[in-house]
Protein backbone atom coordinates (compact mmCIF):
# COMPACT_ATOMS: atom_id res chain seq x y z
CA UNK A 1 0.00 0.00 0.00
CA UNK A 2 2.76 2.50 1.18
CA UNK A 3 3.77 2.32 -2.11
CA UNK A 4 0.93 4.00 -4.07
CA UNK A 5 0.29 6.84 -1.23
CA UNK A 6 2.48 10.07 -1.42
CA UNK A 7 4.55 9.78 1.09
CA UNK A 8 8.51 12.24 2.65
CA UNK A 9 10.68 10.64 5.22
CA UNK A 10 12.98 12.64 6.93
CA UNK A 11 16.12 11.76 9.53
CA UNK A 12 17.45 7.83 9.64
CA UNK A 13 15.30 4.98 8.65
CA UNK A 14 13.11 3.02 10.24
CA UNK A 15 16.01 0.61 11.14
CA UNK A 16 18.13 2.68 12.88
CA UNK A 17 15.85 4.77 14.89
CA UNK A 18 12.06 4.70 16.31
CA UNK A 19 9.83 6.61 13.89
CA UNK A 20 7.46 9.47 14.23
CA UNK A 21 4.51 8.55 11.77
CA UNK A 22 2.67 12.22 11.25
CA UNK A 23 -1.54 11.83 10.26
CA UNK A 24 -3.11 14.85 8.84
CA UNK A 25 -6.10 16.66 9.62
CA UNK A 26 -8.88 16.27 7.15
CA UNK A 27 -8.37 19.12 4.97
CA UNK A 28 -4.38 17.81 4.84
CA UNK A 29 -1.76 16.50 3.26
CA UNK A 30 2.34 15.76 3.01
CA UNK A 31 2.86 19.65 1.97
CA UNK A 32 0.43 21.35 4.12
CA UNK A 33 2.80 19.95 7.34
CA UNK A 34 5.47 22.19 6.06
CA UNK A 35 8.80 22.02 7.58
CA UNK A 36 7.44 20.47 11.23
CA UNK A 37 8.22 17.00 10.61
CA UNK A 38 11.90 17.11 9.52
CA UNK A 39 11.76 19.45 12.63
CA UNK A 40 10.84 16.87 15.59
CA UNK A 41 12.35 14.68 13.82
CA UNK A 42 16.30 16.43 14.04
CA UNK A 43 15.33 17.49 17.26
CA UNK A 44 14.62 14.12 18.52
CA UNK A 45 16.70 11.98 16.93
CA UNK A 46 14.11 9.85 15.11
CA UNK A 47 12.96 9.31 11.65
CA UNK A 48 9.52 10.89 10.05
CA UNK A 49 7.48 9.13 7.42
CA UNK A 50 4.68 11.82 6.64
CA UNK A 51 2.03 10.41 3.90
CA UNK A 52 -1.40 11.67 2.37
CA UNK A 53 -4.13 9.39 2.36
CA UNK A 54 -6.31 7.97 0.12
CA UNK A 55 -7.91 10.93 -1.89
CA UNK A 56 -5.56 13.74 -0.31
CA UNK A 57 -2.60 15.26 -1.96
CA UNK A 58 -0.66 13.61 -4.58
CA UNK A 59 -2.05 10.12 -3.67
CA UNK A 60 -4.83 7.87 -5.65
CA UNK A 61 -8.40 9.50 -5.02
CA UNK A 62 -11.32 7.33 -4.06
CA UNK A 63 -15.21 7.67 -4.88
CA UNK A 64 -17.40 9.92 -2.80
CA UNK A 65 -19.25 9.82 -0.55
CA UNK A 66 -16.80 8.88 2.57
CA UNK A 67 -18.56 6.77 4.89
CA UNK A 68 -19.02 8.03 8.24
CA UNK A 69 -16.84 5.40 9.69
CA UNK A 70 -14.29 6.84 7.55
CA UNK A 71 -11.57 7.26 10.48
CA UNK A 72 -12.08 3.87 11.26
CA UNK A 73 -11.86 2.53 8.32
CA UNK A 74 -8.10 4.36 7.98
CA UNK A 75 -7.26 3.44 11.52
CA UNK A 76 -7.84 -0.12 9.75
CA UNK A 77 -4.78 0.63 7.15
CA UNK A 78 -2.39 1.65 9.54
CA UNK A 79 -1.24 -1.83 10.19
CA UNK A 80 -0.31 -2.62 6.86
CA UNK A 81 0.99 0.34 5.95
CA UNK A 82 3.38 -0.35 9.41
CA UNK A 83 4.47 -3.16 7.85
CA UNK A 84 4.95 -1.75 4.30
CA UNK A 85 7.13 0.94 5.59
CA UNK A 86 9.48 -1.82 8.10
CA UNK A 87 8.61 0.71 11.28
CA UNK A 88 9.59 -1.37 14.65
CA UNK A 89 9.04 1.45 17.06
CA UNK A 90 6.19 4.41 16.29
CA UNK A 91 4.92 7.68 18.35
CA UNK A 92 2.43 8.68 15.98
CA UNK A 93 1.92 12.33 15.50
CA UNK A 94 -1.73 13.04 14.66
CA UNK A 95 -3.59 16.25 14.11
CA UNK A 96 -7.39 16.57 14.01
CA UNK A 97 -9.10 13.73 12.24
CA UNK A 98 -5.68 12.04 12.16
CA UNK A 99 -5.24 12.43 16.14
CA UNK A 100 -8.46 10.74 15.80
CA UNK A 101 -7.15 8.05 14.08
CA UNK A 102 -4.32 7.92 15.78
CA UNK A 103 -6.28 7.36 18.86
CA UNK A 104 -8.37 4.48 17.18
CA UNK A 105 -5.29 2.45 16.09
CA UNK A 106 -3.53 2.84 19.62
CA UNK A 107 -6.44 1.46 20.84
CA UNK A 108 -5.79 -1.70 19.39
CA UNK A 109 -3.25 -2.36 21.52
CA UNK A 110 -0.24 -2.35 18.31
CA UNK A 111 2.78 -3.08 20.37
CA UNK A 112 4.90 -0.48 17.39
CA UNK A 113 3.43 2.00 18.86
CA UNK A 114 5.22 3.71 22.00
CA UNK A 115 3.34 7.18 22.64
CA UNK A 116 0.61 9.47 20.85
CA UNK A 117 1.34 13.24 20.21
CA UNK A 118 -1.57 14.73 19.12
CA UNK A 119 -3.25 17.90 17.92
CA UNK A 120 -6.60 19.35 18.12
CA UNK A 121 -7.93 15.39 18.34
CA UNK A 122 -11.68 14.84 18.43
CA UNK A 123 -13.07 11.73 20.30
CA UNK A 124 -17.27 13.28 19.59
CA UNK A 125 -18.96 15.77 17.51
CA UNK A 126 -19.40 18.97 19.16
CA UNK A 127 -21.66 21.98 17.90
CA UNK A 128 -19.05 23.99 17.68
CA UNK A 129 -17.19 21.45 14.90
CA UNK A 130 -20.30 21.32 13.36
CA UNK A 131 -20.68 25.11 12.51
CA UNK A 132 -17.03 25.44 11.91
CA UNK A 133 -17.71 23.05 9.37
CA UNK A 134 -20.65 24.56 7.77
CA UNK A 135 -18.81 27.88 7.50
CA UNK A 136 -15.89 25.63 6.02
CA UNK A 137 -18.75 24.41 3.43
CA UNK A 138 -19.88 28.47 2.60
CA UNK A 139 -16.25 29.49 2.16
CA UNK A 140 -15.18 26.46 0.10
CA UNK A 141 -18.38 27.08 -2.29
CA UNK A 142 -18.18 30.96 -2.34
CA UNK A 143 -14.78 32.04 -0.95
CA UNK A 144 -10.93 31.30 -1.85
CA UNK A 145 -10.97 28.25 0.26
CA UNK A 146 -10.86 26.07 -2.92
CA UNK A 147 -8.13 27.99 -4.54
CA UNK A 148 -6.10 27.56 -1.50
CA UNK A 149 -6.33 24.25 -1.02
CA UNK A 150 -6.16 23.08 -4.83
CA UNK A 151 -2.70 24.18 -4.52
CA UNK A 152 -1.82 21.16 -2.21
CA UNK A 153 -4.67 18.74 -3.31
CA UNK A 154 -4.85 19.45 -7.38
CA UNK A 155 -7.36 17.39 -8.98
CA UNK A 156 -7.88 15.65 -5.26
CA UNK A 157 -9.46 19.05 -3.91
CA UNK A 158 -12.96 18.57 -4.07
CA UNK A 159 -12.36 14.66 -3.19
CA UNK A 160 -10.79 16.31 -0.25
CA UNK A 161 -12.59 18.83 0.78
CA UNK A 162 -16.34 17.16 0.16
CA UNK A 163 -15.39 13.30 1.73
CA UNK A 164 -14.11 15.46 5.12
CA UNK A 165 -17.42 18.03 5.05
CA UNK A 166 -19.87 16.26 3.94
CA UNK A 167 -19.21 13.36 6.31
CA UNK A 168 -19.06 15.96 9.40
CA UNK A 169 -22.65 17.47 8.40
CA UNK A 170 -24.01 14.56 7.75
CA UNK A 171 -26.98 14.55 10.89
CA UNK A 172 -25.93 10.72 11.71
CA UNK A 173 -22.51 12.10 12.58
CA UNK A 174 -23.53 13.43 15.52
CA UNK A 175 -23.98 10.17 16.91
CA UNK A 176 -19.53 10.03 16.68
CA UNK A 177 -18.08 8.91 19.76
CA UNK A 178 -14.45 7.25 20.72
CA UNK A 179 -15.05 7.45 24.11
CA UNK A 180 -15.31 3.98 24.42
CA UNK A 181 -11.65 3.31 23.04
CA UNK A 182 -9.83 5.51 24.86
CA UNK A 183 -9.41 2.99 28.50
CA UNK A 184 -8.10 0.42 26.23
CA UNK A 185 -5.05 3.21 25.60
CA UNK A 186 -2.48 2.34 27.44
CA UNK A 187 0.44 4.20 26.39
CA UNK A 188 1.89 7.86 26.59
CA UNK A 189 -0.69 10.57 25.15
CA UNK A 190 0.17 14.17 24.74
CA UNK A 191 -2.79 15.79 23.58
CA UNK A 192 -1.97 19.91 21.99
CA UNK A 193 -4.78 22.22 21.70
CA UNK A 194 -5.13 25.84 21.04
CA UNK A 195 -7.08 27.91 23.08
CA UNK A 196 -9.01 29.71 20.64
CA UNK A 197 -9.39 26.49 18.23
CA UNK A 198 -12.71 26.72 16.16
CA UNK A 199 -13.12 23.36 15.84
CA UNK A 200 -13.16 22.02 18.92
CA UNK A 201 -13.30 22.85 22.87
CA UNK A 202 -11.61 22.08 25.99
CA UNK A 203 -13.77 19.07 26.36
CA UNK A 204 -12.21 17.10 23.70
CA UNK A 205 -8.86 17.37 25.91
CA UNK A 206 -10.75 16.75 29.32
CA UNK A 207 -12.33 13.31 27.70
CA UNK A 208 -8.94 11.87 26.90
CA UNK A 209 -7.46 12.69 30.12
CA UNK A 210 -9.99 10.89 31.82
CA UNK A 211 -10.37 8.28 29.30
CA UNK A 212 -6.86 7.11 28.69
CA UNK A 213 -5.24 4.63 30.79
CA UNK A 214 -1.39 5.78 30.19
CA UNK A 215 0.08 8.51 31.50
CA UNK A 216 -1.68 11.62 29.68
CA UNK A 217 0.12 15.40 29.20
CA UNK A 218 -2.59 18.10 28.05
CA UNK A 219 -0.67 21.18 26.52
CA UNK A 220 -2.79 24.24 25.96
CA UNK A 221 -1.41 27.04 24.08
CA UNK A 222 -3.26 30.56 23.80
CA UNK A 223 -3.07 32.64 21.07
CA UNK A 224 -3.20 29.46 18.99
CA UNK A 225 -6.27 27.80 16.60
CA UNK A 226 -7.01 24.53 15.06
CA UNK A 227 -3.73 24.11 13.59
CA UNK A 228 -0.65 24.75 17.02
CA UNK A 229 1.98 23.19 14.96
CA UNK A 230 1.32 26.68 12.16
CA UNK A 231 0.27 28.82 14.54
CA UNK A 232 2.48 28.62 17.49
CA UNK A 233 4.88 25.88 15.95
CA UNK A 234 7.64 26.85 18.59
CA UNK A 235 5.66 25.82 21.73
CA UNK A 236 4.28 22.89 19.84
CA UNK A 237 7.69 21.64 18.88
CA UNK A 238 9.07 21.88 22.12
CA UNK A 239 6.13 20.14 23.71
CA UNK A 240 6.47 17.56 21.09
CA UNK A 241 9.92 17.12 21.69
CA UNK A 242 9.56 16.65 25.40
CA UNK A 243 6.99 14.44 25.31
CA UNK A 244 8.82 11.89 22.29
CA UNK A 245 11.59 12.03 24.07
CA UNK A 246 10.33 10.99 27.47
CA UNK A 247 8.02 8.33 25.61
CA UNK A 248 11.26 6.57 23.79
CA UNK A 249 12.69 6.97 27.16
CA UNK A 250 9.87 5.62 28.85
CA UNK A 251 9.53 2.50 26.32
Amino acid sequence: MLERLETAWHGPPPDAAPTLVFLHEGLGCVEMWRDFPSALAAATGTGALVYSRFGYGKSPTIPLPRPLSYMHDEAALLPELLRDAKIRDAILVGHSDGGSIALLHAATGDPRVRGLALEAPHVFCEDVSVASIAAARDAFEGGGLRAGLERYHRENVDVAFRGWNGAWLDPGFRAWNLQSCLPKITVPVLVVQGEDDAYGTLAQVDAIELGVRGPCTRCVIPGCGHAPHKDRPEATLDAMRTFVNAALRRA
